[in-house]
């Protein structure tokens, strides 16, 4: 898909970004990302690493409006991230068992 990105054209593939972010190391989401494979990236990230621009020649828009007609999940900065190092939500049985307490020890 031809896509212009800072005043260039390039023509990317769903394939060649994929293959472009194997080995590369998401950074901290502080704001747009594009979930590649099972990792989520920064938009700036992901631009920077496909166009070889500096980070500052294009906007975020741009490589998420170009992501999203790949056929990426594309995330805005509003909406949560799953952090994987976040508390989750309880289980029914942790639910459960909280509301019920812990069985008290016997003083015999």
């Amino acid at each position: 898909m031809r896509c212009i990105i800072a005043r260039f054209p390039f023509d990317l593939t769903k394939s060649g970004v994929l293959a472009s972010m194997k080995d590369v190391k998401p950074e901290p989401i502080t704001g747009e990302s594009v979930l590649i494979g099972r990792r989520y990236y920064p938009v700036k990230q992901l631009g920077e690493v496909i166009t070889r621009q500096d980070r500052r020649d294009f906007t975020g828009g741009e490589v998420t409006r170009a992501m999203t007609r790949l056929g990426f999940t594309c995330r805005s900065a509003h909406e949560a991230v799953p952090d994987p190092h976040a508390s989750h939500a309880p289980t029914p049985l942790e639910t459960a068992s909280e509301l019920l307490g812990s069985p008290r020890s016997l003083d015999l």
